[in-house]
């Protein structure tokens, strides 16, 4: 095999709650991480030399970039030339919707395959914790409930298909600036949890209603208070016809639920013109 493609999904939080901070400067959350059909291409080619090429957006062909960071991990553990990785980006950058994580995970698996690494899902979680919180999840995909600083995964049934109406506004969001803030109170404490237990009992029954009822993010209230465009987003998706609407991990992408695809279609004409990364896509 001289190379591979693979989709990277996209991924939001149908519920979010933080419980407190930890020693490794990350925050104990729990969280239920769903895929999303939105998703970026990865290609793999056999190289020389670990290269990216980056179609889609500017600024993102750097060693930084944490496609070519899981790349130069895998290499340092299990030794192989090289490779070219091109990547067509689709998912907005710093919007909550693990952009990068994807990514990651999507070279890691694609590794394994080109190269016959013979490493099992697990064995590339682990090793994706150390690029980023929701790298392990992207690996295993699907909806699960992520306990932790979201490493720690346990599988859930899939949701019946969520049609979905993301915004994301101009403007990007740093996870750990939301929740420094979220430490200093910012919003203060009197906010809406969300329902995990019920969330959870929902997927099982497959009960759309009580799924979407159940729906919440904890972060919401300080991400809104810094950047009130996020709150404006959530107004105008709920009085545009969204039956719910949720911020995007730490922001500040915001996803609407929709009764089906025509009325993600209506929403989405109408916030195109105020927001151009306005995206209609649904659960997996």
């Amino acid at each position: 095999m001289q190379e591979i493609t693979l989709r990277a999904y996209a991924k939001i939080n149908l519920t979010l709650e933080v419980k407190g901070t930890r020693d490794d400067g990350y925050h104990e959350i729990s969280t239920i991480f769903q895929s999303i059909a939105l998703h970026d291409t990865v290609t793999l080619r056999r190289a020389e030399s670990i290269e990216l090429e980056v179609k889609g957006m500017e600024g993102l062909q750097r060693p930084e970039n944490l496609a070519w960071r899981a790349a130069a991990l895998l290499r340092e553990r299990y030794p192989f030339p090289g490779v070219k990785i091109i990547l067509e980006k689709n998912i907005p950058v710093a919007a909550g919707l693990a952009g990068g994580s994807t990514d990651a995970a999507a070279v890691l698996i694609g590794l394994n395959y080109l190269f016959g690494l013979g490493l099992t899902p697990g064995m590339l979680a682990c090793l994706g914790e150390r690029l980023g919180a929701d790298v392990p999840f992207c690996i295993l995909g699907g909806t699960a409930l992520g306990r932790g600083k979201g490493e720690r995964l346990l599988l859930l049934p899939s949701p019946p298909r969520l049609w979905l109406v993301i915004v994301r506004p101009s403007f990007a969001v740093s996870s750990r600036e939301i929740y420094a803030s979220w430490d200093a109170g910012v919003g203060g404490k009197d906010f809406v949890l969300p329902q995990e237990e019920e969330a959870v009992a929902a997927l099982y029954h497959g009960d759309r209603q009580a799924l979407v009822a159940s729906l919440g993010n904890a972060l919401e209230k300080v991400t809104c208070t810094l950047y009130p465009e996020v709150k404006a987003i959530k107004e105008r998706l709920l009085a545009y016809g969204a039956e719910k609407a949720v911020m995007c991990g730490s922001g500040p992408a915001v996803f609407g639920v929709v009764p089906n695809r025509e009325e993600a279609e209506r929403i989405a004409r109408r916030l195109k013109p105020k927001y151009p990364d306005t995206f209609i896509t649904h659960t997996l």
